[in-house]
């Protein structure tokens, strides 16, 4: 079943986000991935059996703050 995540990042630049874009890309399971919210700070990952904890782990020691928003089943 698929699963859509919304992620918190402390995102401060352009590369920053493409950085962030890039590491949630790579996670086994990511069916796709984009930018959401005013400021671009939130990112959106949808998958299927991605491990989601692992995902904000890298987040963190690759771009870094990370928080999840939330957590949804995906039609």
């Amino acid at each position: 079943m698929k699963q859509k995540v919304v992620l918190q990042v402390t995102m401060k630049c352009q590369k920053c986000r493409t950085e962030a874009l890039k590491v949630a890309a790579k996670q086994d399971g990511v069916s796709f991935v984009g930018l959401e919210g005013e400021k671009k700070d939130k990112v959106a990952v949808i998958g299927d059996g991605v491990d989601f904890i692992k995902l904000t782990n890298n987040l963190r020691k690759k771009v870094g703050s990370t928080q999840i928003i939330s957590l949804a089943d995906q039609k």
